[in-house]
């Protein structure tokens, strides 16, 4: 398909206006893509290690919880910065600082003498990795151009699909046969490398400050994104809304956030762009996005779970079980990542959201002894939706925007995904545990506990798998119905082709080019 964009306002890739990934792109992207891989791939990796932790540190859970929610908290703090930070030092410096951030975390982790010192060095983990995936991802679109960013997309989509399925694996066997330590240390020699490659690799960018810091404006977007994103974390382990722990920093963090978008509209240079949503296309795949997110991953979350509760599997083999899904994913995701750059982004989200609902189907019937053939078909059927859907949706997003918008809709894209993430595992998390809760007679916060309990006690193993079943079953419809309800804003994604804005106004949208 031939066509032509009249004076584009992101600069074209090297290749002109080549329609293939030339290798500068490519060298770009195999750097970009191996940071994310070491952020994205150490966040499921600790998940499974948190037992081994708790045993190791003489500790409770509740505190060991805080190694996983000190990073993702930190991973909140620092993302709303990058837009800024990208446009005022350059997005070379910021992914070197990200990359060194990250690797002198993990190496501290992997020193750690107690558990504090352990969460304190998460923490530097995360600033790291809130770094990575922005600036990552900005640096890619800006090489690439408008007309590629669907194919660059698709290559960075390969981590955020390998990571939550070969974590669990990785992070199992090294738990199990070398020691906790080592979830830490594999960064080490990948962190090096991507920081080598970076500096020889990652063109050099010439800082474009685009105005002061808002200074103000992080005081409200960064602590309002963490205490919204704690507070709905703790929803699963207090098994209720109406608790202190999840309603007071969620509410402040929703004040703040508020009072940022009300500040944002008045002032030149806010932290995140508000204006990026006057452009139709952004604002319609934000919103498909989001809706997307908070189904989709609360689903993720459960599979590896009923896997491990109800059939009995360890950690190592449900993260092996899940690599159907992987699969359908890589091999959907390039022919989309192509497609995306040549059609509607509507034309492949759409077939992709109905293969994803077609496969969920089957989880909603689940029980204790549901064939494996079944579910694992289900699971590449879904990897094949994954492929067609998440990366898609962000090219659309990014497509029609100019190069300096690039870094700040980054920003705004990952602030969003973190977000719609935390609340769609909290939902799912607490619908499981109510469920769980009113089979076997507990309250809301302890039902997984006493389903875990129940099937693991001979006498009762057979009944208790079967109940637990059931409530996985009903709680993988609210999540298959969830992203069945994301069609409605993916029906407004955009019927043509789009392409990049014109130099003037942010976000204004070039007109669209016919399709035929």
């Amino acid at each position: 398909m031939g066509f032509r964009m009249s004076a584009p306002a992101t600069p074209a890739a090297p290749d002109g206006s080549g329609d293939k990934l030339d290798r500068a792109v490519l060298k770009v992207a195999s750097v970009v893509v191996l940071g994310a891989i070491m952020a994205i791939l150490d966040t499921t990796v600790v998940n499974v290690a948190l037992q081994k932790l708790t045993i190791q540190f003489a500790t409770s859970f509740d505190t060991i919880q805080w190694v996983a929610t000190g990073y993702m908290l930190a991973l909140a703090t620092v993302i709303p910065v990058t837009g800024w930070a990208a446009d005022r030092f350059g997005t070379k410096r910021l992914y070197l600082l990200a990359i060194g951030t990250f690797l002198v975390g993990s190496m501290l982790a992997g020193l750690a003498w107690n558990v504090e010192s352990l969460i304190a060095f998460r923490v530097v983990q995360g600033l790291g990795g809130g770094m990575l995936m922005p600036a990552g991802m900005t640096i890619l679109t800006r090489t690439a151009g408008p007309q590629r960013i669907g194919r660059v997309m698709s290559v960075l989509g390969v981590p955020m699909l390998l990571g939550p399925m070969c974590g669990p694996i990785l992070g199992g066997w090294l738990v199990d046969a070398v020691s906790w330590r080592w979830i830490f240390y594999i960064n080490v020699p990948i962190g090096i490398i991507a920081f080598l490659l970076a500096l020889r690799l990652l063109p050099k960018d010439n800082p474009e400050p685009s105005g002061r810091f808002d200074f103000l404006g992080m005081l409200m977007v960064s602590p309002g994104l963490a205490a919204l994103i704690f507070g709905v974390s703790r929803i699963p382990s207090t098994g209720t809304v109406a608790d202190v722990e999840v309603w007071l920093p969620a509410l402040a963090g929703v004040v703040l956030l508020v009072a940022f978008v009300l500040r944002a509209q008045r002032v030149a240079h806010p932290l995140v762009d508000l204006k990026l949503f006057r452009n139709r296309s952004f604002s319609v795949a934000m919103i498909t996005m989001a809706v997307f997110c908070i189904g989709f991953f609360g689903a993720m979350l459960l599979l590896p779970t009923y896997f491990v509760l109800v059939r009995g599997e360890s950690a190592l083999q449900a993260g092996l079980l899940l690599v159907p899904q992987g699969f359908g994913a890589m091999v959907a995701m390039p022919i989309a990542g192509r497609l995306a750059d040549k059609i509607a982004p509507r034309r492949i989200v759409l077939p992709g959201l109905v293969l994803i609902v077609a496969g969920m189907v089957a989880f909603t019937q689940v029980g204790a002894n549901t064939s494996y053939v079944l579910l694992l078909s289900a699971m590449f059927v879904m990897g094949l939706g994954m492929g067609c859907t998440m990366m898609p949706i962000t090219s659309a997003a990014l497509q029609t925007l100019q190069s300096k918008d690039m870094a700040k809709a980054s920003t705004a894209t990952n602030i969003l995904q973190q977000t719609a993430g935390a609340i769609g595992a909290a939902v799912m998390s607490i619908i499981l545990a109510a469920l769980l809760a009113g089979k076997f007679g507990v309250p809301t916060s302890q039902g997984q506990l006493a389903a875990t309990v129940a099937i693991q006690t001979p006498a009762s193993h057979d009944a208790a798998a079967g109940l637990a079943g059931g409530s996985f079953a009903k709680t993988f419809l609210w999540a298959t119905i969830l992203l069945a309800l994301c069609l409605v804003p993916a029906f407004f994604l955009p019927k043509r082709r789009p392409v990049p804005a014109e130099a003037g106004e942010p976000g204004e949208v070039a007109s669209p080019v016919p399709m035929h």
